[in-house]
């Protein structure tokens, strides 16, 4: 057998830096998903500044989109920090800023009633209101086990992340909504999302589920992931408010440019922009 550069022993101990460092657990899951895959890559090569660029190429070459080959080099450069091998570390590509969003990927307010609506007709109440708490606060995927029996009470879910604390205010249409199934499924206390177990519902779970209303729905599967759902409330949210500080606040971001990409419009709005401008004769 083959000895390995990179030990089981080294992941794991990356997994445990990655937790002290408290990222998300969708972000340690992910890390440790594209770490694995580099060690396996490199078997029993020597660790190198030559063989990190070589699996840089290998992905360009697989045809990635050039934001899922940051999102891996993130982890490998991580990794190779934690390993105190910084000088192997590979450039990220360089990606031009978008004007705007390509309509394969915008969920509208129409499509998310129809996810809804294919929801509870499948008398999936679970996955209904899942998608109705997660569009109508903003949450992440991660952060659904914090809307917990005593945050509906309160109406309000306070979310802890990398040392930071945002409170979510719980619309009251919801709260009553949340109280009314957590009753039905005798849920006192802790988290209303659960599995038939009593666990937690995992992100890979939250996805495959919404995945799965896409033929009933009309809906593209390229357009159903939990994360648009946020990206829906932000638009509609800033829509309402106009000001992108406050968003930045609920959706717990610490730089206004993340916020702004969740605010990009389609090409078709561009268009529409565009030809507003009165400049063609």
């Amino acid at each position: 057998m083959r000895k390995l550069q990179i030990t089981g022993a080294q992941l794991r101990a990356f997994r445990r830096f990655l937790e002290d460092e408290e990222r998300e657990r969708g972000t340690v899951e992910k890390y440790m998903r594209d770490a694995g895959a580099f060690a396996v890559w490199l078997g029993s090569r020597a660790l190198s500044k030559e063989a990190a660029a070589g699996w840089k190429a290998g992905l360009r070459e697989r045809g990635l989109q050039p934001e899922t080959v940051n999102s891996k080099l993130a982890a490998l450069n991580k990794l190779l920090t934690f390993l105190r091998r910084p000088e192997c570390r590979v450039k990220y590509l360089k990606i031009q800023r978008r004007l705007f969003r390509g309509p394969e990927r915008e969920l509208t307010r129409s499509e998310y009633r129809r996810l809804l609506e294919a929801a509870w007709s499948a008398g999936r109440a679970r996955l209904a209101l899942l998608i109705e708490t997660i569009c109508a606060t903003g949450i992440r995927v991660s952060e659904v086990r914090c809307i917990t029996a005593e945050a509906v009470a309160a109406g309000r879910a306070d979310i802890s992340l990398k040392g930071k604390v945002r409170t979510i205010l719980l619309p009251g249409k919801l709260c009553r909504k949340l109280e009314k199934y957590a009753k039905k499924q005798k849920i006192a206390s802790g988290e209303i999302f659960l599995t038939r177990s009593g666990r937690g519902l995992s992100r890979r779970q939250i996805w495959a589920e919404m995945k799965s209303l896409c033929a009933k729905a009309g809906v593209a599967p390229s357009k159903v992931f939990p994360h648009n759902l946020r990206h829906l409330f932000a638009r509609t949210f800033y829509r309402a408010c106009r000001d992108v500080v406050k968003l930045a606040d609920v959706l717990g971001h610490s730089s206004i440019e993340t916020t702004r990409i969740y605010l990009m419009s389609t090409g078709a709005e561009h268009a529409r922009q565009m030809d507003r401008l009165g400049l063609i004769s």
